[in-house]
């Protein structure tokens, strides 16, 4: 936010103080993401078709059993593809299937449960947990406060060295936002479990750990202040 009439020239006896605030946050996280390859393979292209919708239903059904447990369920598009011989003659020896899902689970009680019954599942690949805060989690604005009250308080404390006050604000604004540098992200930990054939016994839960989620928050501001009275500390 910008002061327009400051833009251009500062007022009368005033100074500017420049400063940076940020924050670094350490927080749990608030939800998992678990992806799902379903693969299929056949001789004639209705049949992959048919096997991989079967399979994709089956695990649609698994993952509905959570309930509310899971807070977002979404199937990728489907995609069946003939494949070739080596040959020139590009003779068409069978048709492959895969479909990806993807399960936002919020429960992380249930969640060592549902990884061990998806990492059985026969022609299918698992990836996650992918550990994260939610878009709209109220952390992030925790942060961005933070770091606006530690450029306050950065400024201040300046005004004070100098002997003199902050009186308001030019402009605050993220910093990067003219240079376009990076921002840094959260960080998420990722596991992948390969397919195995289904036992008789029910899988063991594994005992996932959520990793901590990093969120920071960086400004820019300046400020305007009285004019300090250098002749007072030059001795």
């Amino acid at each position: 936010m910008q002061d327009p009439s400051a833009a251009s020239s500062n007022p009368a006896g005033t100074a500017v103080i420049s400063v940076r605030g940020e924050t670094t946050l350490v927080v749990d996280p608030e939800v998992a993401d678990l992806y799902v390859s379903l693969f299929s393979r056949a001789r004639d292209r209705r049949e992959a078709y048919e096997r991989l919708s079967k399979r994709n239903d089956e695990v649609l059904a698994l993952i509905r059993g959570y309930g509310e447990a899971v807070e977002q369920l979404g199937s990728g598009g489907i995609t069946v593809l003939p494949e070739t011989g080596k040959s020139r003659d590009e003779k068409i020896r069978s048709y492959a299937g895969s479909v990806r899902l993807n399960a936002t689970v919020a429960d992380f009680s249930v969640l060592g449960e549902l990884v061990a019954k998806l990492s059985e599942l026969e022609t299918a690949t698992l990836t996650g947990p992918y550990w994260r805060l939610r878009p709209t989690s109220p952390v992030h604005k925790r942060a961005r406060t933070a770091a606006v009250g530690e450029a306050v308080a950065r400024a201040r404390d300046y005004a004070a060295a100098l002997g003199c006050e902050v009186t308001g604000l030019i402009e605050l604004a993220d910093t990067g936002m003219s240079d376009g540098a990076p921002h840094p992200q959260p960080r998420m930990a990722r596991a992948a479990f390969a397919s195995q054939a289904i036992g008789a016994a029910e899988p063991p839960s594994l005992d996932l750990e959520p990793q901590q989620q990093t969120v920071y928050a960086n400004i820019e501001a300046r400020f305007y202040a009285t004019q300090p009275d250098l002749t007072a500390t030059s001795d």
